[in-house]
């Protein structure tokens, strides 16, 4: 199984420091989240917790995902990066490709685009999008994203997009899609992509989550192999709870390997320490 260290809800100062870390210890990727902003008063209630109170304080930073992946790839030589998960429906399709493109180029081939069709209807607003039908422009969008980032003139001519011909650069390395979502909607979409990645949830959902998108896979004829189920796991902490998830396809944990050790109030020195502790209890 591969190792991901989540960023999410850390002072920007820290990360440098953490993804040199993880990167000379062995961990396989580094999983940065997205928001734009963080606004004080939802209309749309947080759907991740039971009580719709966001996981996070405000004034919690939430450093630009393609910003940090150009930094952090200068530091580091091997670990991979992915979203968790970005938000392209808030935004417009070039401006996407474009950043997802140069992050790629810039780290030699190492991110991979962890998406999502978003929950939150008043950024989408702030951000002068539509909330409405966001899943099927979503879908769209990733397809022209796709054909922006082959080498070439391109056009397009979709229900959401219409583009004349035209050609954008540098041409990144191969970048997976990621797709993430409990729905079923959310499994068929992951499925028709590269990977599946999930939210903090126990390892009996990420394993039916698994089961279910490698079911979809195999209706449609598209192979397995080569095909990542990444996620935090809410309940699992030692090396048996990693093998049943792996043997359920799971290919990937993210996780705060310092929340084990120190919890949420580890100093940068304390989330080191629990790097490095994590990986020599698992016997990595």
């Amino acid at each position: 199984m591969k190792f991901y260290v989540s960023l999410a809800f850390l002072d920007v100062g820290e990360l440098v420091e953490i993804a040199r870390a993880a990167d000379e210890l062995g961990y396989d990727g580094i999983a940065i989240p997205d928001h734009v902003v963080n606004l004080e008063t939802l209309s749309t209630p947080y759907p991740y917790t039971p009580d719709g109170q966001r996981r996070w304080q405000p004034f919690t930073h939430w450093p630009d995902p393609w910003v940090l992946v150009g930094a952090l790839a200068q530091v580091t030589s091997r670990v991979k990066f992915v979203t968790t998960v970005y938000i392209p429906g808030m935004r417009d399709p070039f401006s996407v490709a474009k950043s997802v493109g140069t992050a790629a180029c810039l780290s030699g081939g190492r991110v991979e685009f962890g998406v999502g069709v978003g929950w939150c209807a008043d950024e989408f607003a702030l951000m002068g999008q539509a909330f409405e039908r966001r899943g099927k422009r979503t879908d769209e969008m990733l397809e022209l994203i796709r054909q922006l980032w082959q080498p070439g003139w391109t056009s397009f001519d979709g229900e959401f997009y219409q583009v004349p011909r035209l050609e954008m650069e540098p041409t990144p390395p191969r970048v997976p899609i990621y797709v993430g979502g409990l729905s079923e909607i959310a499994l068929h979409r992951a499925a028709r992509n590269d990977g599946w990645i999930g939210d903090l949830i126990t390892t009996d959902q990420a394993i039916a989550a698994a089961t279910r998108v490698r079911e979809i896979r195999a209706e449609n004829g598209l192979p397995l192999e080569g095909f990542e189920i990444l996620t935090p796991l809410a309940d699992a902490y030692l090396p048996e709870h990693f093998a049943r998830a792996e043997q359920a396809g799971i290919t990937g944990n993210i996780t705060m390997p310092w929340m084990f050790y120190s919890g949420p109030s580890a100093t940068l020195p304390e989330k080191i320490d629990g790097l490095k502790r994590f990986r020599a209890d698992l016997g990595l």
